[in-house]
Formats: C-alpha cells, structure tokens, sequence
C-alpha cells in the first residue's frame, strides 16, 4: 500500500525541492508533469510542486510513496535540508491547524487563516496554538489531536 503527502514550504522556489526531496526520502523522485507509469522504477516517487498565493506558498503533494516511510521523520529531514519550515496536515479535522516542522526538526501544532481561492487555498496570520489562544482551549478540536496545544516534539519522537 502506498501513501499521498501534502505539504507546504516557506518561500523556496520548487526547483530546489526536487533534489532535496529525493535526499530526504532516499528515492528517486519524479516530477509528475514529466512521469511515465510505464517507465517508473518501483522505488520511485511521483511528486507534484507549485507555487500557490499567501504563506507557506511552495505546494508539496507526493504520490505513491512507501507505508515503510515516516512522514514526520521525511519532512523534517526536507525542512533541515533546504533550511526551511515546512508544514502538514495534523490529525484534527480543523483545516485552519497544521504542523509546523522547523529546520531543527521540532514540530508543533499551528493555526491559521485559511481562504479558498480560484487558485487554491491561501493560508495567513499563522499563530501557535496554545492554552493563551481562547480557540485552542477546553473543548476545542486541538484537544482531540495527539498534538496538544503547547506540544513541542522532535521529529524522531514523531515518527
């Protein structure tokens, strides 16, 4: 069985990603504009990378990757390697809340405003989440996650 990542990247220009994806995931990575299904090694991945509008503007999707690769310990390697944050989905339902991975390799749960756009989802106004955040306490979907408010993990912890 194979998995499809989403993520999103601070301010690099998608050809930069490509290479240091492929080193971070220790695969061969194909861009999917230029992928053959027929021609693929069995250890590739096929990956998409755009520009979208507002923050964390550089789009990640990665298709048909391996079950046996750790999401969190491969995009933290990517945020170390291009010196970068980078962001993924969390385990909540909440679309404002996402995964903050720092170039250290820290992770922790963050909020943002989040707008469908013609050209795709825009996120802004980034902010922790955190008990100070009246949104993030009681309640609140981020109680739900097994990121809480005020979490702050190392990516190997995460894997």
């Amino acid at each position: 069985m194979t998995e499809l990542w989403n993520w999103r990247i601070d301010q690099v220009r998608p050809v930069e990603v490509y290479p240091a994806l492929a080193e971070a995931l220790g695969r061969v990575v194909m861009p999917l504009a230029v992928a053959d299904p027929a021609r693929l090694p069995t250890y590739a991945v096929i990956c998409d990378v755009w520009q979208a509008p507002g923050e964390f503007a550089t789009v990640v999707d990665c298709y048909g990757v391996p079950d046996r690769l750790p999401e969190h310990a491969s995009i933290a390697a990517l945020a170390r390697l291009l010196d970068r944050n980078c962001l993924l989905r969390d385990d909540t339902l909440d679309a404002s809340r996402h995964l903050l991975v720092a170039p250290d390799g820290t992770i922790r749960a963050v909020h943002f405003d989040v707008r469908e756009t013609d050209d795709g989802e825009v996120l802004s106004g980034q902010r922790l989440c955190t008990e100070a955040d009246p949104r993030c306490r009681g309640w609140s979907q981020c109680h739900r996650s097994r990121w809480a408010p005020d979490s702050v993990l190392p990516a190997l912890a995460a894997a």
